[in-house]
């Protein structure tokens, strides 16, 4: 079921996404000057224009625009099928991913995998998986399975199939990220993995049926990956190749990066290697380098998370950033959060009081703060 019950307002909301020209961000701009998605489609060309960003000729694109007309199409389309659509303000839109600057305004989904559980880990690599990058994922995951985690992956050969795979194999819910729509499965080779994963995990995208797998859509799929996890793990790269932008991406999100290094001559070590040497990933042997360096517990079962995070489900968006830039930090300066939530200290401030009359972050000396429902 859908978060909101109006069928016409989640009509609009879909429409925002077939806009011709306009981004997420820019979507996101219409939304936050219009005020609704729906107000969008009434707006005057006149003041369409004046909104930074729109101009002239996106304003008359929109004006013209059949987007209404396909997101009906896909309505119904997603309807027959069991496909959730999910906007920005859904409570089931996933939290991390809502956090970037470049998020979709919606998404498209199929599966029964939380989209916001406690952990949700990215497992990326090479297509020319090795025998070492197989035998990595394979211990890791099944290590990874005591702390009760989501991996995340772009159902890819090599590395991204191996891992899905795998957490299928030991019971670990899986998300499947595409680069196309939900009426298809690329590569059709992994048709098989890809149903158990709806029954067991889960399928999303951005991209309404009769989407094609295009190249430029590959890039764009590794952002949600990168965006919608806690952090991004290399197991095996080349020096050029999707994992690596997925690291990218993850960095500049402010995520934690790891790698698995690998023989200084082997090629699709070489990727990890040098995230490691240039300082953009953190090196580790095993799960328990992972989880000590996100300050994981054995003790602090995912599902208790998962219901501490259920207290900051109905926040204000710079709230929501505040917060998560916390989670599993300890104390932060007011400084440092401003700057790693890319906010004006002010804004910060406060989001931060607000917090703290909610009773989720608490206030130290010195212009300390911490998220008070971690232990």
């Amino acid at each position: 079921m859908q978060d909101l019950t109006n069928e016409e307002d989640r009509l609009f909301e879909m429409a925002v996404a077939f806009l011709e020209g306009i981004g997420p961000v820019l979507a996101r701009n219409l939304i936050s000057y219009c005020g609704t998605a729906k107000a969008i489609f009434s707006c005057k060309k006149r003041h369409l224009e004046k909104i930074p960003g729109i101009g002239p000729e996106r304003a008359s694109a929109i004006v013209r625009s059949n987007a209404l007309q396909m997101a009906e199409k896909e309505m119904l389309f997603i309807s027959k099928n069991n496909i959730k659509s999910l906007f920005l303000s859904d409570k089931a839109y996933p939290r991390r991913l809502k956090q970037c600057d470049d998020a979709p305004v919606v998404i498209y989904y199929k599966g029964q995998a939380e989209l916001n559980p406690g952990r949700l880990i990215a497992v990326v690599g090479t297509r020319h998986i090795t025998t070492y990058g197989r035998d990595i994922i394979m211990s890791f995951i099944e290590e990874l399975k005591a702390y009760e985690v989501t991996i995340v992956s772009g159902l890819a050969y090599g590395v991204d199939i191996t891992a899905h795979k795998e957490s299928l194999r030991l019971g670990i819910p899986t998300i499947g990220v595409t680069a196309h729509g939900l009426d298809r499965i690329y590569p059709a080779a992994h048709r098989s993995v890809a149903e158990k994963m709806m029954h067991d995990g889960g399928l999303l995208t951005e991209y309404p049926s009769g989407t094609n797998p295009d190249r430029d859509n590959f890039p764009a799929r590794n952002r949600i990956v990168a965006g919608m996890t806690d952090a991004t793990v290399v197991i095996e790269s080349a020096v050029r190749g999707g994992a690596l932008i997925t690291a990218e991406f993850a960095n500049d999100y402010n995520r934690e990066v790891f790698a698995f290094p690998g023989r200084t001559g082997d090629t699709y070590s070489k990727g990890c290697n040098a995230l490691i040497r240039n300082n953009k990933a953190v090196l580790i042997e095993s799960a328990a380098h992972l989880a000590e360096a996100m300050n994981w517990n054995l003790d602090t079962a995912s599902r208790s998370l998962t219901i501490q995070m259920d207290l900051f489900a109905d926040l204000t968006p710079i709230q929501e950033k505040v917060s998560y830039c916390l989670r599993g930090t300890g104390w932060k300066h007011l400084d440092t959060i401003a700057l790693e939530c890319h906010e004006a200290v002010s804004l910060v401030s406060a989001a931060l009081l607000e917090l703290e009359f909610k009773g989720l972050v608490g206030t130290g000396p010195g212009k300390m703060f911490r998220i008070l429902t971690e232990k």
